[in-house]
């Protein structure tokens, strides 16, 4: 009887243990960010064949530039905002589209405190700018936007909320690229979009 105390004992503890290990590791899972989508919205037709979606900017993996840190890529998700907002819908056509993304840069910077009692900081600077270029035989036309979105935050902040942060940091980004583009598009590159048969005045 008192063996079998034992075994039943020894098995609770082994069940508590595994417990504790399973909250520990959800505890200690760092948290996942998914990559921005923006498929929610009508896409943008162009009277082009086909869209070439390109990126001359090249991380250098070497401070102040820390983009290669962020959660979610700025230029993958510029890559995405192309494919999801873009569409080449006259292939009747030789026009071509070209979406380049010429910088996707985020900088850090350490601030000193302007007051004894306060913190350093880190200040991050984002940038994103990209044209869209419509090709048509020898002629072509083009409007660019380019973005940013300034977050300063205090030097001891840690990993996890740093990611928090610049994941939100990435979110307003574009959050207001897609409006601006959107609206540039509309604005400067009118004559390729199906169906838009407005002017531009300037």
């Amino acid at each position: 009887m008192k063996n079998i105390i034992k075994v039943f004992c020894a098995a609770i503890a082994v069940l508590m243990f595994s417990a504790c290990a399973s909250m520990n590791n959800e505890k200690a899972a760092p948290e996942r960010f998914s990559d921005l989508h923006f498929d929610n919205k009508a896409p943008i037709p162009l009277m082009v064949k086909n869209i070439d979606v390109k990126s001359e900017f090249t991380p250098s993996f070497v401070r102040p530039n820390v983009e290669h840190l962020f959660p979610v890529s700025i230029e993958r998700t510029a890559k995405t905002w192309a494919k999801e907002r873009l569409d080449a819908v006259d292939h009747n056509t030789n026009r071509i589209a070209e979406f380049i993304i010429k910088d996707a840069s985020v900088t850090e910077e350490e601030v000193k405190a302007e007051q004894l009692l306060q913190k350093d900081g880190l200040h991050y600077h984002a940038n994103l700018t990209v044209v869209l270029k419509v090709i048509d035989n020898k002629a072509s036309a083009q409007t660019s936007v380019t973005g940013y979105r300034d977050l300063t935050i205090p030097v001891d902040t840690s990993i996890e909320d740093k990611e928090k942060y610049w994941n939100e940091m990435v979110i307003n980004l574009f959050r207001a690229f897609d409006e601006k583009m959107n609206d540039s598009i509309h604005n400067y590159l009118n004559m390729y979009i199906k169906d838009d048969n407005s002017v531009t005045s300037f």
